[in-house]
């Protein structure tokens, strides 16, 4: 058995973006372990076979891997495609089980804005919303601010960092 303090899980949440500036929030399942009920982007962890079982982009490496992860993790939990991916924000959040999640929180365009959303069974809704619309949601504590560092990045060219408002 590994080392439980070398335990940890690597996780990576994508805030879609459409045409119009608003974000893709969905509502998890009641059923869920962590944060039943609540709303959030879609994402999941990273596998092994996210890469083991790839060839190498070098002879030592594997590249993309996160961006990888996420497009597998959209399009298990929404059907949707994406394009030109980014980064916004990372965190920390340890289980309920005291396993530590890294949290890489991306962004990302969608291949086809005419694309339907089909949702798995962990997400019962979705909504797309601008970041005043995002305020009248019983979001996971941290993404309102997820969505904001994005939104002044869509507008101001600059990528800012979390901090609580």
């Amino acid at each position: 058995m590994p080392d439980k303090n070398l335990m940890h899980y690597i996780v990576v949440t994508g805030i879609l973006v459409n045409r119009e500036g608003k974000f893709l929030i969905t509502k998890r399942a009641d059923w869920e372990k962590a944060f039943p009920g609540k709303w959030t982007v879609p994402g999941g962890k990273l596998e092994i076979l996210d890469y083991a079982l790839k060839k190498k982009d070098t002879s030592s490496h594997w590249y993309n891997v996160l961006e990888n992860v996420l497009k597998r993790e959209i399009q298990e939990e929404t059907d949707l495609e994406i394009k030109n991916i980014g980064y916004v924000t990372s965190m920390v959040y340890i289980r309920p089980d005291e396993i530590p999640c890294l949290i890489v929180s991306l962004f990302a365009e969608l291949k086809d804005e005419n694309s339907q959303i089909k949702l798995c069974n962990a997400l019962t809704d979705y909504k797309w919303v601008s970041l005043e619309e995002a305020k009248n949601y019983d979001l996971i504590e941290g993404i309102y601010e997820e969505l904001e560092i994005l939104d002044g990045k869509l507008k101001t060219g600059k990528m800012g960092e979390w901090g609580k408002s």
